[in-house]
């Protein structure tokens, strides 16, 4: 299987809602914070407070946003299967399972046989699936 083909198939999308909502909450914690640094300048200690305290949770809580956005794309990610080519002699009945190749298709003649060096026939092209293992809790 070509790598480009493994590489589109893998790929998760991110909310285009949720990074905006993330990005603008970023820049009103970063203006907050930078507020709190001109009223701090100008005397108002009380404000420049209640400032940084909002631009750090919202700093602390879009850095949140985005590592779980991450996790959750790495969580969502599909794993291709294999893809398996079954190839079988047509005279001795000799049978050989690999990796699918570029070009391969049902019925088409490859490589001579290793027993009778007749030519082999692809008699299957399949996935290979994999149950994962789920985890079971005793409760």
């Amino acid at each position: 299987m070509s790598k480009a083909s493994s590489e589109s198939s893998s790929t998760a999308k991110i909310s285009s809602f949720a990074l905006i909502a993330i990005i603008i909450t970023l820049v009103v914690a970063i203006m907050a914070l930078f507020n709190a640094v001109q009223a701090y300048l100008m005397g108002e200690v009380d404000v420049a407070t209640i400032l940084l305290i909002v631009g750090f949770i919202g700093v602390g809580a879009c850095t949140y946003m985005l590592l779980q956005m991450r996790q959750r794309i790495i969580r969502l990610r599909i794993e291709m299967p294999p893809i398996t080519t079954t190839i079988e002699c047509r005279k001795c009945g000799f049978k050989t399972v690999r990796e699918f190749q570029r070009g391969d298709y049902i019925f088409k003649e490859v490589e001579p046989c290793q027993k009778c060096n007749e030519k082999m026939l692809i008699t299957a092209i399949y996935r290979e699936v994999r149950e994962k293992m789920k985890a079971t809790f005793p409760f």
